[in-house]
């Protein structure tokens, strides 16, 4: 159960569990260049990602490489920063008008700069024909006010991890497909095993579960103008829906306070049923909980009426301040290329953004006897052709993210009833 901007962070967790060594072919993505070369006479690019070292260096190291023999007029400086210190150190580098020339960021928080002009507006640099080799719904995910401010990484897509032995005892024979019949076996969960169905967080910068799963039940967050349109009976029953849960004593205490990773904590320990998550957990369970990791399944993700199901992205940005716009844009559109996407892919445990890279065998059918993670990569896969940004790209989009977590909270505590904390929370995000 998570949100595209925790998504980095349950990236990094996962891969700790990685070892990869290996060589990449590459090819470069097919766009003009005429930046003007330095002094030397190159034209040297700054690319930054997040916590990627050292699981990913070998990788990243021949990646560049690669590059930088293909075209011998750019060389490339890796510098790789902390989950934790990204945020602050490409706002710091941005307002000061010295940021790297490529950075890899999210569609969530990229926005909130894309608002400021931050970035290159890419419409402008990358041809029609390559960017058609993206997945169109994953690129439109990096767009604002009809601009496109990122190229398309890494994505993955929620699949739901059950506990087999917990069902049994419960005597549920099937995992629910719905948010309506999760509630219905949480009950029966509860009431023959003692254990909680699930944990979802309520903490107003973690996970945007809850928020999606208002979207999935046909929630409209906001209107054309940008207004509040949650106020709404599908808002009220959304709201409704999470109070009951708690109120009941169907979720655990902690989803007020902690964070998505309590969620895979409490299904490690064996205290759940179920986690919403990324294909890329079942090797971390596999490491961290082997006897829970023997006895867990995959099904395809919760949703509600709607069907929509969601996927999360990672993107590469250019800064507008780069002194290297044509060799930056070059470069990432190599990372992100198709040969580069489909290696990275494989070795991560996540999906491809490209046409061509999630059409690989590799992502298509896998045999009876294949393990559950190499099962769960063909559902993820599967879903990703009806996945889709489940919430709007917002330069604010936190503060929305805010008002409803805080008022739908005060409505868990029976502080406000639910109208009156969907109404504070609509009043809250029209004033912002």
């Amino acid at each position: 159960m998570m949100r595209l901007q925790k998504f980095k962070q349950l990236i990094a967790w996962a891969m700790l569990g990685l070892i990869t060594s290996w060589i990449v072919s590459c090819s470069p993505g097919k766009v003009a260049t005429n930046n003007q070369p330095t002094a030397s006479g190159t034209a040297k690019i700054e690319f930054w990602t997040m916590q990627l070292q050292p699981q990913f260096t070998n990788y990243f190291q021949s990646l560049i490489a690669n590059f930088e023999s293909q075209n011998p007029g750019i060389k490339v400086n890796w510098v790789d920063v902390p989950w934790s210190a990204m945020e602050n150190k490409i706002l710091t580098a941005v307002s000061a008008k010295t940021p790297p020339d490529v950075v890899n960021l999210n569609p969530d928080f990229a926005s909130q700069l894309a608002g400021r002009n931050a970035w290159i507006d890419l419409d402008t640099k990358v041809p029609p024909t390559v960017r058609s080799s993206y997945l169109p719904n994953i690129w439109q995910a990096s767009t604002l006010n009809g601009k496109s401010f990122g190229i398309p990484w890494y994505l993955t897509t929620r699949l739901t991890i059950y506990n087999t032995d917990l069902l049994k005892q419960a005597g549920i024979s099937t995992p629910p497909a719905t948010y309506a019949q999760l509630a219905q076996v949480a009950q029966q969960i509860k009431d023959k095993t003692g254990k909680y169905a699930f944990f979802v967080t309520f903490v107003p910068q973690d996970s945007g579960e809850v928020l999606e799963s208002f979207v999935q039940m046909g929630v409209t967050l906001v209107d054309t103008q940008g207004k509040a349109a949650f106020n709404s009976p599908q808002g009220k029953a959304a709201f409704q829906y999470w109070v009951d849960l708690y109120k009941k004593g169907l979720l655990p205490k902690e989803a007020l306070t902690q964070g998505h990773r309590h969620a895979i904590d409490l299904y490690q320990s064996g205290e759940t049923a179920f986690l919403a998550s990324g294909p890329e957990f079942l090797k971390t369970i596999a490491n961290n909980a082997p006897k829970i990791a023997q006895a867990s399944l995959i099904a395809p993700q919760l949703t509600g009426d709607t069907g929509k199901k969601n996927v999360a992205v990672m993107n590469i940005v250019v800064p507008r301040d780069t002194k290297q716009p044509d060799a930056a844009v070059k470069f990432a559109l190599f990372v992100t290329n198709d040969e580069n996407q489909l290696a990275f892919a494989k070795a991560a445990n996540v999906l491809p953004s490209t046409i061509k890279a999630l059409s690989d065998p590799y992502f298509q059918d896998v045999p009876a006897t294949a393990s559950t993670v190499e099962k769960a990569r063909v559902i993820s896969a599967k879903q990703l052709q009806q996945a889709e940004i489940l919430t709007p790209t917002l330069k604010d989009f936190n503060k929305l993210q805010k008002a409803i977590y805080e008022n739908l909270q005060a409505a868990m505590l029976g502080e406000k009833t639910v109208d009156k904390a969907v109404e504070d929370a609509a009043q809250q995000w029209n004033n912002r």
